[in-house]
């Protein structure tokens, strides 16, 4: 039923239509026939390639956690403490995101769905950013450019909630704001009101915009 014009294979494309599902509506109202549907194939052949709906949303979560995984290693052979360091670019787990993702990725939609369920891909899910925060303040601390608090496991969990607050909130914070936080133009309102009130409080003045200059 399906001519395949990428170098996907009909699994691939089954799974990747199925996280765009699950993204927008909830694992639990995706029927298998809404799927196949989405893929252009039978509903027979989406059971064939995955048994259940269950094991497909099993696979669909271990897609989107070696997404991440990749993301992060990547991010941290950049030099994990840069991702929280204002001066370094990055700036946020969100932004390193933000940089990474098309704007009509489902994933983040779908990391928010994962971080809110009870289930182990969201738990580890969790533990890998953590883990990463946890690292990238632990970096800054030693070069000097960060104090650790008198709970660094607390700090770092801080930091790490108010990145993931973007993905939580985005459709809220996009209805106020009036752009998506996530876009490239919503991170660089974001971005420098973040960077300042980390780097000063909350009396901090935000960096001016940097222009050609005159």
């Amino acid at each position: 039923m399906r001519s395949i014009r990428d170098d996907r294979t009909t699994r691939a494309v089954i799974r990747d239509e199925t996280l765009r599902l699950f993204a927008a509506n909830g694992p639990e109202t995706v029927t298998m026939r809404q799927i196949a549907a989405a893929a252009d194939v039978s509903p027979g052949l989406v059971v064939h390639h995955f048994g259940s709906k269950e094991k497909l949303r099993q696979e669909v979560d271990q897609h989107v956690l070696d997404v991440f995984e990749a993301m992060l290693g990547e991010l941290s052979g950049e030099g994990g403490a840069e991702l929280l360091d204002p001066g370094a670019g990055a700036g946020s787990l969100s932004e390193a995101f933000a940089r990474h993702l098309p704007d009509d990725s489902p994933l983040p939609g779908y990391l928010r769905r994962l971080l809110v369920s009870d289930t182990d891909a969201g738990r580890l899910l969790f533990r890998r950013l953590y883990e990463l925060s946890r690292a990238a303040l632990d970096g800054l601390a030693a070069a000097g450019l960060a104090n650790p608090g008198q709970d660094p496991a607390v700090r770092a969990a801080f930091l790490l909630a108010n990145d993931l607050a973007l993905f939580l909130l985005r459709d809220r914070l996009a209805e106020v704001l009036g752009t998506d936080p996530l876009s490239a133009g919503g991170m660089t309102r974001w971005a420098p009101e973040m960077l300042s009130i980390y780097a000063g409080g909350l009396n901090a003045a935000p960096p001016e915009p940097q222009g050609d200059a005159p």
